[in-house]
């Protein structure tokens, strides 16, 4: 891991495309102003991290076959008034 020290108004750049630049410091909270693509998703490490536990979670769902999945949504026959249910 490499370990920066950055002041407020500091930056760092990740390759071409990204920066990262200190924007305060109050006690033990840093805030990070991040330029970057828009086309990159930027996460906070615990909402990433239960991103992926859900996606682990549906890879682990049973697989529906498509005739089954189809027979879910087919419209049904109207019923006349008399019939039995």
């Amino acid at each position: 891991m490499l370990v920066l020290t950055r002041k407020p108004g500091e930056s760092v750049t990740i390759g071409d495309q990204i920066k990262l630049t200190v924007i305060d410091i109050k006690g033990r909270q840093v805030r990070l102003g991040i330029e970057a693509p828009k086309n990159m998703t930027i996460h906070r490490e615990e909402v990433y991290a239960r991103i992926h536990d859900e996606n682990q979670q549906a890879a682990r769902l049973k697989e529906v076959s498509m005739d089954t999945l189809a027979s879910l949504f087919a419209p049904r026959p109207e019923r006349k008034p008399g019939e039995g249910q």
